[in-house]
């Protein structure tokens, strides 16, 4: 059984940072790619930033230079270090985990963001 678990949210100002973390109950060597996606309120589920088993990462345009997707192998930690934020970026940010095909969710964390 595949778990994660997103910790982290909260309330920041405008310019501000905040770092999410999620935690895989499995390797992350078992995780071919790992993603954080944000849905606001109203809006659809959008892909924020993707990180491959090998490494490589990939950034939806709205972040890109301001966050950053990384990992602690020996932890089986992920995170999303969110830089500059704006209240646009208010939302649930939710973690996945793609292994062979199949996804896996956490409940999500929330991030507000005040102007």
């Amino acid at each position: 059984q595949v778990r994660l678990v997103e910790s982290g949210g909260g309330l920041v100002q405008a310019g501000g940072s905040r770092r999410l973390s999620c935690a895989a109950s499995i390797s992350i060597f078992s995780i071919n790619a790992i993603r954080w996606h944000r849905q606001a309120p109203g809006k659809q589920r959008e892909l924020v930033a993707a990180l491959t088993k090998g490494g490589s990462t990939t950034y939806v345009d709205s972040v890109k230079g301001r966050f950053t997707i990384s990992r602690d192998v020996a932890t089986n930690m992920v995170y999303l270090q969110m830089n500059s934020l704006k209240p646009e970026d208010t939302a649930v940010y939710y973690c996945d985990a793609e292994i062979f095909d199949e996804h896996y969710w956490g409940q999500g964390t929330q991030v507000t963001v005040s102007s």
